[in-house]
């Protein structure tokens, strides 16, 4: 595989306070890092550096080999690197299909609607009357469709349904074997397990485990875990 993007002793927080500290991190076109830890260790404050939500005060970050840690989240999106946010999570006051046809679209959300029929039924609703797990889905399938070479997602399974679960396990491994590369904040360990190549484990923001998933144990993550 060739190397898509990379994080190099990667710090920063909120207000000149720190809450991640020198994390380094590959992922390959086609690869899926699944990045794991407890509620409060750093996870979402990664993602955010990752994709330019925030700026870091140390250490790079490089795409195709370019550094970009300098570059705020909308470039970083034209270079194509996508984000789906915990929360925020889409447009409340638009509708369903204004939600899906936003930004750059690389495949059709046709595509997805037999997996999630939910979008289909509601295109013309707005967004915002959706429950919480549907509105998870949907920017699920944005994120899915966008054209895009990195996607970021962070605890893209909060909240949805385990059938709904499965199904996202099967769009990531499609996408992934399209090339794109994959970095997935999660708490659901069977989730993680079931579509990650490569671990990374947070905890108080800084790595303490990193590995492939064919060298990974669930004792060692759940050990990681209970910290």
């Amino acid at each position: 595989m060739t190397l898509l993007f990379e994080i190099k002793d990667l710090t920063g927080g909120y207000s000149g306070t720190n809450v991640v500290f020198d994390v380094s991190a590959k992922i390959d076109r086609g690869g899926i890092l699944g990045v794991f830890g407890r509620n409060g260790v750093g996870k979402s404050t990664l993602a955010r550096l990752a994709n330019g939500g925030l700026p870091p005060s140390g250490g790079q970050i490089l795409l195709d080999g370019d550094r970009i840690e300098e570059l705020p989240a909308f470039m970083r999106r034209e270079l194509g690197i996508g984000f789906m946010p915990q929360e925020s999570l889409v447009f409340d006051n638009l509708s369903v299909r204004e939600n899906l046809y936003i930004g750059t679209i690389g495949e059709s959300p046709g595509l997805y609607f037999d997996r999630f029929p939910v979008l289909a039924r509601r295109l013309d609703q707005i967004a915002g009357a959706m429950s919480g797990g549907e509105r998870k889905i949907l920017s699920f399938v944005r994120s899915m469709i966008e054209d895009t070479r990195l996607v970021i997602l962070d605890e893209p399974s909060e909240g949805v349904q385990s059938e709904n679960i499965n199904l996202m396990a099967t769009c990531l491994k499609e996408r992934a074997a399209k090339g794109a590369g994959i970095m997935i904040f999660e708490q659901n360990l069977g989730f993680l397990a079931s579509v990650a190549d490569h671990f990374l484990g947070l905890d108080a923001g800084r790595a303490v485990y990193s590995e492939p998933s064919s060298n990974s144990s669930e004792t060692e993550i759940r050990a990681i875990l209970a910290l």
